[in-house]
């Protein structure tokens, strides 16, 4: 069926439009076209977006749980649908489920459960992000110390063995042999750099080696500091990778975030939530690895005091890039949609409103709250 989505102000290109109809067919982008082409009255369908901003849906490459699930204490398709329900309210159209250090085994199924997930075709599962367990007990946050080790040939097999969707692994560069990060982007996967104690070199190294990104800038890795750059300076300096970013006002300071603005090329910084169980859900509390963990005016911490994540949800990082960095509309939603696309190497089909393109859209009303999404064509 041809459907005919009108009267919205669409992010078509640079900027907004509302000039234009964007035509969808059989889950994806068929045209945009002019209010008064011909082609929009002989579509099936008409839905009057209310003069709405479209956008292109949320792409968030970490996500730990939603809608009352957690993936580590549940690798199944069931914890998929329900973390991309909870989610979806929020503007998320696709996701990578994340996986924290955990014990191989639970690697194993969260990798099964997520290429089962996509293989029922559960809306939104674009891949798993396996965060850990190859990281720096310095800098473990919340991470459990006791699960972390060195992969050995086997296991870079398992954490690598998705055939169906994309696998971002998040590692400390100075923890994991050279020769392994590059065997790792070999097979496919996305290595990022995070939760690391490296020195500057230790990063270049990395990136040398194949890592494209650095995970949570800021958070869980050696700062920038004048006489030792570390993992901060690296990522900064580095023109080709990309950074993602939690912008909730808690784990990083509105400045450092504008100063990695600066220092990106345009594209390289998008946004992550980090998200726990609590988005999407009425209940402020979860457990993780035997401990209850309960959200606080928003911030979830740790018994030790560490943040453990977090409740924020991609619209309001959307809002908040806006309100606290200044940044424009349309550059906040490339930030949550072309930009993690560009990184995750999918940007030939989501992330953008223009032909060709899945047919992935939230819509948002005058104060940007959520009023629909839809996921290859369907409206929720």
């Amino acid at each position: 069926m041809k459907t005919a989505l009108r009267n919205g102000r669409v992010l078509a290109g640079e900027n907004f439009r509302d000039d234009v109809v964007v035509l969808i067919e059989d889950g994806r982008i068929t045209a945009v076209v002019s209010s008064d082409d011909l082609a929009v009255a002989a579509a099936d369908a008409q839905v009057d977006l209310g003069g709405g901003w479209l956008l292109p849906g949320f792409i968030d490459a970490q996500v730990n749980g939603g809608g009352g699930a957690l993936f580590n204490n549940q690798t199944d398709v069931d914890a998929l649908r329900t973390m991309v329900a909870g989610h979806r309210r929020y503007g998320t159209t696709g996701m990578l489920p994340t996986l924290i250090s955990d014990d191989a085994e639970v690697m194993a199924r969260a990798v099964q459960a997520t290429r089962e997930a996509i293989a029922a075709k559960v809306p939104g599962v674009l891949g798993i992000h396996l965060e850990g367990p190859y990281i720096a007990p310095a800098r473990k946050g919340t991470h459990d110390a006791g699960k972390f080790r060195v992969p050995d040939a086997d296991e870079v097999r398992m954490a690598t063995a998705l055939d169906n969707g994309v696998t971002l692994i998040t590692l400390a560069p100075e923890r994991v042999p050279l020769a392994t990060i590059q065997q790792m982007v070999a097979n496919g996967a996305i290595v990022a750099a995070g939760h690391t104690a490296g020195t500057y070199d230790e990063i270049r190294a990395g990136l040398d080696a194949g890592i494209t990104g650095f995970t949570h800038l800021y958070n869980a890795m050696s700062p920038l500091q004048g006489r030792d750059p570390g993992a901060v300076g690296a990522a900064l300096e580095d023109a080709d990778s990309w950074c993602g970013v939690i912008v909730d006002g808690v784990h990083v300071h509105p400045a450092s975030l504008r100063v990695a603005l600066a220092a990106k090329p345009r594209g390289k910084v998008f946004l992550v939530t980090d998200a726990m169980p609590m988005v999407g859900s009425d209940n402020p509390a979860f457990e993780l690895y035997g401990e209850t963990i309960t959200a606080v005016d928003g911030v979830v911490r740790n018994a030790a005091g560490a943040l453990a994540g977090s409740a924020l949800d991609m619209i309001t990082a959307v809002r908040n890039t806006v309100g606290l960095l200044g940044l424009s509309l349309a550059e906040a939603s490339r930030m949550a949609s072309t930009y993690p696309a560009q990184f995750l190497g999918l940007d030939d089909r989501y992330g953008h409103i223009a032909a060709g393109y899945q047919a992935d859209f939230v819509l948002l009303d005058a104060d940007l709250q959520v009023q629909a999404t839809w996921i290859a064509g369907q409206r929720d």
